[in-house]
């Protein structure tokens, strides 16, 4: 694929902020007004769909103050066997809801899912393997940190059917891992990764954050060189968001060992040239993939989909999500259970269930959604198959989107044609915000302040 054209003074007219698309509309517009009744419509209307699990484990051992996920900070191992055990209860209400689908895809996220033990994580693995049909071959992904565990760990994974591991790196200098409360063995990671492959794992993600306190250009690069060197098959180039307002633990950093804005926009396209001249695909806003990899793959052939995970080959699926605030596709709806880990406990010992909050998307919303989802995974949209399966005229019914588009396309970052839309390689970069201009619920400017800047 070709490489990413870097303008810097388009890239900085429009940095501004907006949403991820993990979701449209996104999870701002999620309200009470959506419950079980609704979610048990929405599991009955595609009943033949593939299945794919998302299971929240909350837990860490110790704070990293970047981090603005759901989680709970402690030492006590037994919380995650009270935890276990809600959970089982929440498993066994929701999978005959879904009986007959087949999981296809499975993924642990968090906090911290390796903050369970060997035996926590079988129990929990035998749990959904005994209420859900899962597929012989699927993805079956799961996040690890490194800090915490020990090598043999993998083979307890591999033995399970995990396919896939997700490593936290962030970055290999240890000036920042200390800033941010966050230091590792660089030896172990590498230790990890070279494991993981002998084992027979598919796939290899790192994470990585560029604007971290103490960061430089030159320091920054030398992490890329180190990870390169592992050859993991995707990697994911987080932007910091700084929002010390919404996520506590933020406060703990100090904005002036923060790299300043023009310098942050210079790691990231020290990042892109560096990856892709070493043969990663750009698959779009901070995700890398090597060809071979079925992220690249699905975006070559026009089959890559988006949904809370991030990126994903497995589009055709409803997606479950089973946890402490967890979210859920299923059909054309969203659905959220509860963020606090005590009203989650009580709502399944009231109701059975930790549901709390959703979304059901009309028929508007579902014609946005695939626009939006098109755009940002293949960077291109032909007007005819959305025309065909809403009966609309494409260039009426968004002619006011058009007009907002209107400025991309005159600083050539979206190429209008007569029966398409195609983002040209240095709007590749500024996808979340030409999407915008096709998003009816980010037009209530006051809610833009929600989300972090695209860049």
């Amino acid at each position: 694929m070709s490489a990413i054209e870097w303008d810097q003074a388009l890239i900085e007219k429009y940095n501004y902020s907006g949403p991820r698309y993990t979701s449209y509309p996104t999870a701002l517009e999620f309200t009470t007004d959506f419950g079980m009744a609704e979610f048990d419509a929405a599991a009955e209307r595609y009943s033949q769909r593939p299945l794919s699990l998302y299971v929240h484990i909350p837990f860490c051992h110790k704070l990293c103050y970047y981090c603005g996920c759901n989680k709970v900070i402690t030492r006590h191992q037994g919380k995650a066997d009270i935890y276990l055990d809600y959970l089982e209860r929440e498993i066994q209400a929701m999978a005959p809801r879904f009986a007959g689908r087949t999981v296809t895809q499975m993924h642990w996220g968090g906090g911290t899912p390796t903050f369970l033990t060997a035996t926590q994580i079988q129990r929990l693995n035998g749990l959904l393997r005994r209420h859900f049909h899962f597929a012989d071959e699927g993805e079956f992904s799961i996040e690890i940190d490194p800090r915490r565990i020990e090598l043999s760990l993998l083979g307890v994974l591999s033995s399970e059917g995990f396919n896939r591991i997700s490593l936290g790196v962030q970055d290999f200098n240890q000036e920042v891992q200390r800033a941010v409360n966050r230091e590792q063995d660089n030896g172990f990671i590498r230790a990890l990764v070279a494991r993981a492959a002998e084992l027979g794992f598919s796939s290899t993600n790192l994470d990585l954050i560029y604007g971290l306190p103490l960061q430089t250009r030159e320091s920054f690069l030398h992490t890329l060189e180190q990870v390169v060197a592992m050859k993991p098959a995707r990697l994911s180039v987080f932007n910091y968001a700084h929002l010390p307002s919404r996520f506590a633990a933020q406060r703990k950093l100090k904005e002036v060992d923060m790299p300043a804005p023009a310098m942050k926009l210079a790691m990231l396209q020290d990042c892109i040239r560096y990856l892709t001249g070493r043969g990663y695909q750009f698959i779009g806003m901070d995700h890398f993939a090597l060809p071979d990899d079925r992220l690249a793959v699905a975006q070559r052939h026009g089959e890559l989909h988006r949904n809370f995970q991030g990126y994903t080959t497995q589009g055709e699926c409803d997606l479950l999500g089973l946890g402490v605030s967890a979210i859920s596709m299923i059909g054309d709806t969203y659905s959220q259970n509860h963020k606090e880990l005590k009203q989650y406990y009580a709502q399944i010992d009231a109701l059975g269930h930790g549901q709390s909050v959703g979304y059901a998307l009309n028929e508007d919303d579902c014609l946005r959604r695939d626009l939006i989802k098109r755009l940002i995974c293949n960077f291109e949209l032909e007007f005819a198959p959305l025309e065909a399966q809403y009966g609309i005229a494409f260039n009426d019914y968004f002619a006011e989107d058009f007009a907002l588009l209107q400025p991309f396309v005159d600083d050539g970052l979206v190429l209008r044609k007569a029966d398409r839309l195609e983002v040209t390689l240095k709007g590749r970069l500024l996808i979340r915000n030409i999407c915008m201009c096709f998003d009816l619920h980010s037009r209530r400017q006051a809610r833009r302040q929600q989300f972090s800047r695209v860049i």
